[in-house]
């Protein structure tokens, strides 16, 4: 038999219904996975999946649209709005606040990169070691994109200087976009694109053309938005936002990480 007229693979005992899966991984309820599979979106390895497939999700590579997802039940995506005056650690003794008292319950997580203390936004935590590093990862150029307001008129050549290059201590650094969005004379308004993630380079580039920033908030990680999260609020990552992480950074597939 083959087609439709063929059984499923037989699988081992830790198999699972490829819905539950999918729902699990951030696509909706069981019915709404249930259309993606009749549309032929979804494949386990080569195979295009069929309702009443079961897969093991600690073995089996599930793809939706072509690009791998992560379905080891194991595994956890947040994206976290950092107020300012929150360290981005998860054990201080010394900090005041840290990130460990904005996390819900569950498996432990782990910040991808930083927000200094006085910094805000979008922080991504997660317990896959393999995309936190490629993440951070310079090669693999994620995008971070920031907000940043500074007291005074900033000139458009000041502005221009941020994706030319400015020299700082530890090296050259240059923004990929940097545009004004809101002007006047007291106060300046600027998104900043960069593709690396040096400790304070924004506060750091915007010193260095005579700006210093006066407030800075994070509000993109790669496909990944701050949107309405509100401050001090987490939300876990829906499967398009995680899928779209895995294609960017050449992943196909993951497990937690120990510890």
């Amino acid at each position: 038999m083959t087609g439709k007229d063929s059984p499923p693979p037989a699988r081992p005992d830790g198999a699972e219904r490829l819905q539950k899966t999918l729902a699990r991984a951030g696509y909706g309820s069981r019915r709404s996975v249930e259309v993606l599979i009749r549309a032929g979106r979804v494949r386990i390895g080569r195979r295009v999946a069929e309702l009443g497939d079961k897969v093991d999700p600690s073995r089996d590579q599930v793809l939706v649209d072509d690009a791998p997802i992560p379905v080891h039940p194991g595994l956890r995506y947040l994206a976290l709005n950092k107020p300012p005056g929150v360290t981005t650690t998860l054990r201080d003794r010394h900090a005041e606040r840290s990130i460990a008292d904005l996390l819900p319950p569950g498996p432990r997580v782990f910040p991808v990169g930083r927000l200094d203390r006085d910094s805000e936004g979008l922080l991504l935590l997660t317990n896959d070691g393999d995309l936190a590093h490629r993440l951070q990862h310079p090669r693999y150029g994620v995008e971070r994109e920031y907000l940043a307001e500074v007291a005074g008129a900033m000139p458009r050549t000041a502005v221009r200087l941020l994706t030319s290059g400015v020299t700082l201590e530890d090296g050259p650094a240059r923004a990929v976009r940097a545009g004004v969005v809101e002007a006047g004379r007291t106060r300046t308004a600027l998104s900043i694109v960069l593709t690396e993630g040096r400790k304070r380079e924004v506060r750091r580039m915007l010193a260095a053309v005579g700006f210093p920033v006066t407030r800075l908030v994070r509000t993109r990680i790669g496909p990944v938005r701050l949107g309405g999260t509100k401050p001090g609020t987490v939300r876990p990552l829906q499967g398009e936002e995680i899928a779209e992480l895995y294609r960017i950074t050449g992943l196909d597939r993951a497990v937690p990480s120990k510890g």
